[in-house]
Order: C-alpha cells, then sequence, then structure tokens
C-alpha cells in the first residue's frame, strides 16, 4: 500500500465547507437568524474522497483550475485545516509558503520578522541570530530588512519569505504560487537552491500555474478538478490532460 519511506500520506481526505448565501448587515442580525434557523447555506466538497502518498525526497507539483481545491489540498497537508474526514500522517518538519504573507506580521520589520518566524518553527532567538544574515543576504531587498513589512512590494514579501522558509532546513517545502510575483532572476535563484534542497533529499510540493516549471522541476504531477484527484502520474502526461492534449476519462485516477 504505502511505501516505508512516505513522508506525507493522505488518506480518503474530503473537506468541506459551509457557504453562507446572505450576509446580515449587522451582528445582531446574524444572531438573530442564526437562533431562528432562518441562515441560508448549502455545504461545498473543496476535496473530494483524495488518497496519495508522497515519498521522501520527491518534488511534487498539483496543477488545476482555480477552484479545484489545489490550495485547500496544501493547508491540510501543512495542518492549517483539519480535514471533514480523512486522514492525513506527515513525518518531518514542513515549512509551508501558502499564501504571500503568511506568518509575517505587517507592523514588525523584515529582521524582527525572521526571529519571529524562526520562533514559531521552534528554533531559538540564538539559532535565528546566526541564520540571520544569511537569509537577509538571499532576500536581497537592501535596507528595507529594518523598515515594517506593510511597507514592502509583494516581490519583497516573496524574497523575504523564501529565504527564511529555505534557510530553517524544513525536510517538507510547501510553495503554493509563491515565486508568480517574483522577478525571473530571483525565481531562477530560488529554484537554485530547490535543487540543492532535492540533492540532500528533502520533499518539496508545488502548485503553480505555470506548467514549464512542473515539466522541468517535478518528478510527479498531481491533477485536481472540482476536488477530484483525476489524475497522479508522469508531469508531461498531467500537464497534457490539464491542457486537453490527450483526453482522460472523467475522474479516473491513473498511476504511471
Amino acid at each position: 500500500m504505502y511505501s516505508k519511506s512516505s513522508v506525507i500520506r493522505v488518506e480518503h481526505v474530503t473537506q468541506r465547507f459551509r457557504v453562507i448565501h446572505e450576509r446580515p448587515d449587522t451582528l445582531r442580525e446574524l444572531f438573530s437568524k442564526f437562533f431562528r434557523h432562518t441562515i441560508q447555506y448549502h455545504d461545498f466538497e473543496a476535496l473530494k474522497d483524495v488518497s496519495l502518498s508522497i515519498q521522501e525526497g520527491e518534488m511534487v507539483g498539483i496543477i488545476g483550475r482555480n477552484g479545484s481545491g489545489k490550495s485547500t489540498l496544501l493547508k491540510i497537508i501543512a495542518g492549517v485545516y483539519r480535514p471533514t474526514s480523512g486522514r492525513v500522517e506527515v513525518n518531518g518538519s514542513i515549512a509551508p509558503l501558502i499564501e504571500l504573507g503568511a506568518g509575517m506580521h505587517s507592523e514588525l520589520t523584515g529582521r524582527e520578522n525572521i526571529l519571529l518566524n524562526g520562533l514559531l518553527m521552534g528554533y531559538s532567538k540564538r539559532q535565528m541570530q546566526e541564520k540571520e544574515a544569511s537569509i537577509i543576504e538571499f532576500a536581497e531587498i537592501g535596507d528595507f530588512i529594518d523598515a515594517p513589512m506593510k511597507q514592502y512590494s509583494s516581490g519583497m514579501y516573496t524574497r523575504l519569505a523564501f529565504a527564511v522558509a529555505t534557510e530553517v532546513d524544513p525536510n517538507i517545502l510547501i510553495m503554493d504560487e509563491i515565486l508568480a510575483v517574483g522577478d525571473t532572476a530571483f525565481q531562477a535563484k530560488c529554484f537554485d537552491r530547490i535543487r540543492r534542497f532535492r540533492q540532500r533529499g528533502k520533499t518539496i510540493l508545488l502548485v503553480t500555474h505555470s506548467m514549464a516549471q512542473i515539466v522541468e522541476h517535478c518528478d510527479r504531477a498531481i491533477l485536481l478538478d472540482r476536488g477530484n484527484m483525476v489524475y497522479d502520474g508522469l508531469p508531461e502526461r498531467a500537464v497534457e490532460v490539464y491542457t486537453g492534449a490527450k483526453a482522460l476519462p472523467a475522474y479516473a485516477q491513473i498511476e504511471s
């Protein structure tokens, strides 16, 4: 079933969200509707009975149209969401780069956020101070390192977040479109570091709309469609199915 070297196991995971049809204008109106059971809503399944296993050292791309469940799957693996049903097992430390600015406090400076993120990941103040110079050098944001992060551009957020996440040396790196806002030179620099991560046996999950990145960098690709996993196998074939170059029976899971 699952290899002993699996670092991530997702077993029959379903994630259901409640979507409210109307938004009460006031808090009082909300409570009134709640206690009278008149709030109109429906349940939306972002993921539907998804099972997968990711091995140590794999780089796996996750693709699909907007709303297919990609980010939801990453957040479940990272522990941000608890699945409605099913089971997730993760063996190893995770550095999640899931949302731009996540884990960063906008009122704190970049330097202060380096320390904050390190402490949240379980490192000591002294350990993060030792890593600080390398993080700042990689991020290349100059004097802005001592400015509040609310003054940062999206590209500067990305540079610092990626530098911190990769410098703390996680077992598993999760990236959700985090490099989409970076310039070409910085993306090349990031993928060079990712390649070195892979050489050291790290596991990487990548969500991106760049099919070139999927084919060039990933060992394997997973295609999601409306919460269903419809393909799990070779990156080239996944891209062909996704772009319509090759047909696939509805919700038929294929493995290479």
